[in-house]
């Protein structure tokens, strides 16, 4: 019998493309995550082979073994469902492959949530080694939009109606903006987060002797993360913090691709998502375009956002040992962090592939110019008038152009004294440009880009695990 095809949807053969990468498949595929268990192992027997804990050459044994495809896996497998133990199998191989007794220094003095909760650090290290890639080449792409459509005119719409003038620069800089914090969350995150965890059965250090505290120091700094001050066991904070920060970044993408989605219906127009000749957007109607990859983008936000509570339920544990915290972890940890990289992934080569459409985008605003000034009036008449008087005036003259539908513009020139208070006719036609009211975009655009464009460096691990995590992946 065949191996049972794959049941979650990262795996699909079929649909997996849109739910992951494959970055993160080989980042939590089973072997690598075994891997990692082994490199955590390493470090630990070469850490205290350092200080003398354990014989040199037993670490250097353990080194040697230590490499996942070289184990007996499908009895691991076999052990891990008859014991109904995580990792004691994987070790149980390990000490059977290390020559004379090199395999009782394995796992000296560690608990198997400090083997396990370390890898996990490391994992989420790697997804961030690949997320905020991802962001900085979305931050690019937003840059550059915002130098090209700098001074592109288009109606600036609150609660879905036109509002004021504005351009697109002006809109991808507030896109950029945001993903730019983000990527500064996700940065200055990493030495909080990304922990090691070495502190025994309950805590306490006690089974690792009188130089603990300096051994924790040395593994951290072997596998390049940091080293708590206590054992985190029970306290799921960081984990929380990675989900939600996953989170918080896919929803600003689903923002950027929803906007994009609305300003791509056919009855706005303003921007055309990429498409090509074998794509088909409809079973039964040939004409369709459909921006599925938007949708897919928000589509992923909301999966990630679905693990923040799962997150949030693993800190509620109990005394200093409760592996239910464990068991949600190793599902939203996971889930979030492929849902998340696609997410991105989708996003930058939706931006990439987007035509805009600026005389469509100028048209419009033109078409509704009567209503994009309105302020502008209010402004301009309140030189003479005061504020509150001219837009008790402006917003009489406007509410009834629309109930009558009537121009605005005619409506305001037969109200008497307007078109003096503002100072004849040529003025009247310069308030009804909406090239005139765009206000400081240009400055703001570029102050975003300033900012944008002097992100904190990405702090890359320095000391990898002992063993390349793509060797136990392979290629399959």
């Amino acid at each position: 019998m065949g191996a049972p095809d794959p049941c979650h949807i990262v795996d699909s053969r079929f649909h997996g493309g849109g739910y992951a990468t494959g970055a993160t498949r080989a980042i939590f595929g089973d072997r690598a995550r075994l891997q990692r268990w082994l490199d955590v192992e390493v470090a630990l027997a070469r850490s205290q082979a350092e200080l003398g804990i354990i014989p040199t050459a037993a670490a250097a044994e353990i080194e040697r073994r230590a490499i996942v495809d070289r184990l007996d896996l499908r009895s691991v497998a076999g052990g891990i469902h008859r014991t109904g133990h995580s990792i004691v199998p994987l070790l149980g191989a390990l000490r059977s492959a290390c020559d004379g007794d090199a395999g009782e220094w394995i796992h000296f003095g560690a608990t198997t949530q400090d083997i396990q909760d370390t890898a996990q650090s490391l994992e989420m290290g790697a997804v961030l080694d690949a997320l905020v890639p991802q962001v900085d080449a979305v931050i690019r792409r937003l840059a550059q939009g915002c130098r090209l459509h700098r001074d592109q005119l288009m109606v600036a719409r609150t609660h879905s109606v036109a509002a004021l003038p504005t351009t697109f620069g002006l809109k991808m800089a507030g896109w950029l903006d945001e993903l730019s914090r983000q990527r500064d969350r996700l940065v200055s995150a990493r030495p909080r987060i990304l922990v090691a965890q070495l502190f025994g059965g309950a805590g306490t250090m006690a089974a690792l002797g009188s130089r603990a505290v300096e051994l924790l120091e040395r593994f951290s700094a072997r596998l390049g993360l940091t080293a708590p001050s206590t054992a985190w066991h029970v306290a799921r904070d960081r984990m929380a913090e990675y989900v939600h920060l996953l989170a918080m970044v896919s929803a600003t993408a689903a923002r950027i691709a929803d906007e994009i989605r609305t300003l791509n219906r056919n009855e706005i127009g303003e921007v055309e998502i990429g498409w090509s000749a074998h794509q088909v957007g409809s079973s039964t109607m040939p004409h369709k375009r459909n921006p599925e990859a938007c949708e897919q983008v928000v589509a992923l936000a909301r999966l990630t956002k679905a693990q923040v509570p799962l997150a949030l339920d693993a800190m509620v544990l109990e005394h200093e040992r409760d592996y239910r915290g464990t068991r949600l972890e190793w599902c939203a940890v996971a889930d979030a962090s492929h849902y998340s990289v696609a997410a991105l992934t989708m996003l930058d080569d939706v931006i990439a592939s987007l035509t805009v459409h600026g005389e469509t985008m100028a048209g419009r605003a033109f078409d509704c110019r009567e209503a994009l000034c309105t302020e502008a009036f209010v402004f301009a008449l309140a030189q003479c008038r005061g504020k509150e008087t001219a837009y008790r005036l402006v917003r009489e003259i406007s509410q009834r152009s629309q109930d009558q539908g009537n121009s605005f513009s005619e409506l305001l020139c037969h109200h008497p004294g307007v078109i003096e208070a503002l100072g004849g006719p040529q003025a009247v036609e310069r308030l009804l440009d909406p090239r005139n009211h765009l206000g400081a975009h240009g400055e703001l655009i570029d102050r975003v880009l300033r900012s944008a464009e002097s992100p904190p460096p990405l702090t890359v691990v320095d000391s990898p695990p002992v063993h390349d995590v793509r060797r136990a992946v392979g290629q399959d």
